[in-house]
């Protein structure tokens, strides 16, 4: 059996650090604004749209967590460390996004029922405002938004939240003009809807982490495939891949070589395959060898089954190997 333990810390580690100290600070400082604003010229759009940024703050504020958890080293009781905690809080931004738009929604069928009067123009200024500092944030994330769910996650809730910021420039324009003010709760309803449409890829691809789901990006079919077009295998099966953070993958399978093969040969066939799987994004790679006679079950392997060097290797393909 073979281990490729590559415990590495990406480079986008540091890079985004600064970007969701940026953007806590901004859009913290936003959300009281639109909130005293919004309380004075009572306003659901302004309202609605600073519970969204509440959120959002949030919602940084513990990807830049699981961040920090990521550079935690692994120990005898957590031996991948903490990195799992960046798929959970992914998975816990989308839901409190997703009760957010259950409680936008219901307070403006209220205001839709009740409309009060509301102040086109501060709607409007504030909105802009919004616009400068969620499209300045979310240009901070664009460079790394697809290395990992969170930082995409990120960079979706500050473009969203810039598109929502100019609808309520536009919709404060109109109800300056023409004194239609149920147009401030159908805004808080657009609001609900965007936030609804963002959030529900990253609320899927989440869950469906969290639950060691195959990631989304990677094919089962395709990493066979792979496997099979490297020479000297035979069969690649009991393929089991799931997702460790939402940066490192891992696999683990058996592989079928002829029986006749040399040790050394054996070694360089999982080598060359070990590396055709990292550029897979699979990053932990553990790989069984089995000979072309042996029978093995989908959980052990029976007395016959062979392995060609007779102990483990391990390797590192971008750091140290993990401390076990």
């Amino acid at each position: 059996m073979a281990h490729d333990h590559s415990h590495h810390h990406s480079p986008i580690l540091t890079n985004v650090n600064r970007a969701f100290q940026v953007g806590i600070a901004l859009n913290f400082i936003f959300v009281i604004v639109e909130t005293v604003v919004g309380l004075r010229i009572h306003s659901l759009s302004l309202l609605s749209d600073a519970g969204h940024n509440l959120a959002d703050v949030a919602a940084l504020a513990l990807s830049l967590l699981a961040f920090k958890l990521l550079k935690v080293k692994s120990n005898q009781k957590y031996t991948y460390g903490y990195r799992k905690t960046s798929i959970l809080v992914a998975l816990f931004n989308a839901m409190l996004l997703l009760l957010s738009v259950g409680a936008i929604i219901y307070e403006a069928i209220n205001r839709l029922l009740f409309p009060q009067i509301v102040v086109g123009t501060t709607i409007a200024w504030v909105a802009a405002v919004g616009i400068v500092i969620n499209t300045l944030t979310a240009l901070m994330f664009l460079r790394d938004k697809d290395k990992d769910l969170n930082i995409k996650s990120a960079y979706l809730h500050l473009m969203s939240d810039a598109i929502v910021s100019l609808g309520l420039v536009a919709g404060g324009i109109i109800i300056h003009f023409t004194n239609w003010y149920w147009i401030d709760s159908v805004l808080g309803i657009l609001v609900a809807v965007i936030i609804l449409f963002s959030t529900w890829k990253l609320m899927r691809n989440s869950l469906r982490l969290s639950l060691d789901g195959v990631p989304p990006e990677i094919s089962l079919n395709e990493i066979k495939n792979t496997a099979m077009g490297v020479k000297g295998v035979l069969d690649f099966h009991h393929i089991h891949i799931w997702a460790i953070s939402t940066t490192e993958n891992a696999l683990t399978a058996h592989l079928v070589v002829d029986e006749d093969i040399h040790p050394e040969g054996e070694f360089a066939i999982k080598q060359t395959l070990r590396h055709q799987l990292l550029h897979k994004n699979i990053q932990h790679i553990t790989i069984e060898t089995e000979r072309r006679s042996t029978d093995c079950g989908e959980h052990a392997c029976n007395a016959t089954l062979a392995h060609s060097d007779g102990h483990h290797t391990e390797t590192d393909t971008k750091s140290k190997p993990l401390q076990h």
